[in-house]
């Protein structure tokens, strides 16, 4: 059984960083993809970055491309979102998710296993 735990979020001022993190258990596919969405409060979901199973670099979203980047520890089977120059609008509800095969694009359809998700708050 896929497990995906998000931890990290909290409450930071406009320019500040924060890293969360997704723990991954039973993901036991020889390939898979692992994105991080969010979803502001009263819109929709939106996916900001991804990163296939055996990739050193990920793919972004126009909106977070320079300021985020996504990691992985495969020995810890963490995957982690570095978050800098934190503006207002990142304020989220932020989720981990998962899915077997490629890593093309962020339609959130395509992931079978999420996270409860970890809220963050920029404040300006």
């Amino acid at each position: 059984q896929v497990q995906l735990v998000e931890s990290g979020g909290g409450s930071v001022q406009a320019g500040g960083s924060l890293r969360l993190s997704c723990a991954a258990s039973g993901l036991t596919a020889s390939g898979f993809c692992v994105a991080w969405f969010r979803q502001p409060l009263g819109k929709g979901r939106e996916g900001v970055a991804r990163m296939y199973k055996t990739a050193v670099v990920g793919a972004y979203s126009d909106s977070v491309k320079g300021r985020f980047t996504i990691s992985q520890d495969n020995a810890k089977k963490t995957v982690y979102l570095q978050m800098t120059s934190l503006k207002p609008d990142d304020s989220a509800i932020y989720y981990c998710a998962a899915k077997g095969g490629g890593c093309v694009g962020f339609n959130e359809a395509g992931y079978n296993y999420w996270g409860k998700g970890t809220q963050v708050t920029v404040s300006s």
